[in-house]
């Protein structure tokens, strides 16, 4: 059994629908409540989609309004001539793109085959009907609430997981051995999932902005995920522990200090770059198990470059304003 909650889509729904009914009310329109049932198909869960809706249902009552006088008044109020008109109405509204408004232009529909005499003052009725129906629902859903702290909560929870993930790299590279269970991966998988589609709902909250930086930032970090998910084999398989492991080691316990939302990148892959050269320093295998390690090594070595190299594309959070939003400020 799911726990009892009253979330604001809620809120806004009941506020929403009394208010249409109360406006109706107060103007004496005929069939007032129809209003409410108007508002409450017009809320969504973001602003662009409640503009959208709007659009749709408007256009597709203009058009049941229309189709309605023209079959009623011409071969008269009854079920057949009713049945008919559907016929010809539904394919219409869903060449034209608009058939998410069917419901909404049904009830504006029945109103007049209610009547059974279309005159000026149904049509106004019927219009204004619409009017505040959905003008109160495209108001009401014009307030979101805010959700950048919840999207500062993933963020630091994918990082704070990086950092445990490139902590656990080094610990192996220099024991050979870990007991990490690896959780950290797949819950950073279940987060971005849920920080992505909560960081396009923001999108879809902004009528004009196209893009969310947190969007960016949670792709970004999704795309390193995959490299981290692909050099992890590359390390747990090193047949042998060899002197280059404690170099790279090094190299991913400073990492690991360092995951942040900020752009630092091309400084570490200079102290990668670092690490290439003392590793080409270093003495060449000499069994085919050291071999195998080495080799192993520099693939992780060039993968993480790969990774850094994602970073460094991104231009960075504005981590004052987004440290604001939450309790625990990463480094």
């Amino acid at each position: 059994m799911k726990k009892f909650s009253i979330g604001y889509r809620t809120l806004k729904t009941a506020i929403g629908a009394s208010l249409a009914i109360a406006i109706a009310q107060f103007f004496d329109l005929h069939f007032f409540s129809a209003a409410g049932i108007l508002t409450i198909l017009c809320i969504q869960p973001t602003k662009k989609k409640s503009v959208h809706a709007v659009y749709t249902r408007f256009v597709s009552s203009i058009i049941g309004i229309l189709l309605a006088f023209l079959f009623f008044e011409t071969l008269g109020y009854n079920p057949i001539v009713f049945g008919v008109m559907l016929v010809l109405f539904v394919p219409t509204i869903v060449s034209l793109g608009v058939s998410a408004g069917f419901v909404s232009s049904a009830v504006i529909i029945m109103h007049i085959y209610t009547e059974a005499h279309f005159t000026w003052a149904l049509l106004a009725n019927e219009l204004s009907l619409m009017a505040i129906g959905y003008g109160v629902g495209l108001a009401v859903n014009m307030y979101m609430p805010d959700i950048r702290q919840q999207l500062d909560r993933y963020r630091l929870q994918i990082e704070a997981n990086y950092q445990k993930i490139f902590s656990e790299i080094a610990q192996y590279l220099r024991n050979g051995d870990t007991l990490w269970d690896g959780k950290e991966l797949i819950d950073s998988v279940n987060i971005l999932n849920k920080a992505k589609a909560l960081a396009f709902q923001d999108v879809e909250n902004h009528l004009t902005r196209k893009d969310n930086i947190y969007y960016v930032y949670f792709d970004m970090r999704e795309k390193q995920l995959e490299i981290i998910e692909r050099v992890l084999p590359k390390i747990t398989t090193l047949p042998v522990i060899v002197q280059q492991s404690e170099l790279v080691a090094v190299f991913m316990e400073d990492i690991s200090e360092h995951v942040h939302s900020g752009n630092t990148a091309s400084h570490f892959r200079e102290k990668l770059d670092d690490v290439k050269e003392e590793f080409a320093k270093m003495p060449l295998p000499n069994d085919h198990q050291t071999f195998i390690a080495m080799a192993a090594l520099y693939q992780f070595i060039e993968e993480m470059d790969a990774y850094l190299e994602i970073k460094q594309s991104f231009k960075g959070l504005n981590k004052k304003r987004a440290d604001a939003n939450v309790s625990h400020p990463t480094h």
